[in-house]
């Protein structure tokens, strides 16, 4: 095995910002634990222990082009758009049954409707 899974980062350039966007949207928290320099990554957990630990990592750009890679979420798109999220591609049944969304720094994420 060359490689395993550790951790997600996204970038930001306001990273404690887009962190507590993120912890509100997924229901994390920010990493209890020793106290860490302004401009270091912020870690944020699912405080279940059932999620990935997540770095938000500060970057001096800001995003310009379409991630290469993103997040698949379960959840409520109008809920994710009241927080700030933006509609990037509703669903349409026809090609995607998802709606992609970006965060308030425009990383995109699709969002798939939770089954019952």
């Amino acid at each position: 095995m060359p490689a395993r899974f550790k951790d997600l980062c996204i970038d930001a350039h306001d990273h404690h910002a887009l962190a507590d966007w993120w912890c509100a949207a997924m229901g994390y928290v920010r990493r209890p634990g020793e106290p860490r320099p302004e401009d270091w990554p912020v870690p944020i957990v699912d405080p279940a222990g059932a999620g990935p630990l997540i770095w938000v990592n500060r970057v001096p750009e800001p995003k310009t082009v379409k991630n290469r890679m993103h997040l698949d979420v379960v959840g409520d798109s109008a809920e994710l758009l009241a927080l700030g999220a933006t509609l990037v591609r509703g669903r349409d049944d026809e090609e995607i049954a998802w709606d992609i969304l970006a965060d308030p720094e425009g990383n995109e994420f699709c969002v798939f409707a939770p089954r019952d």
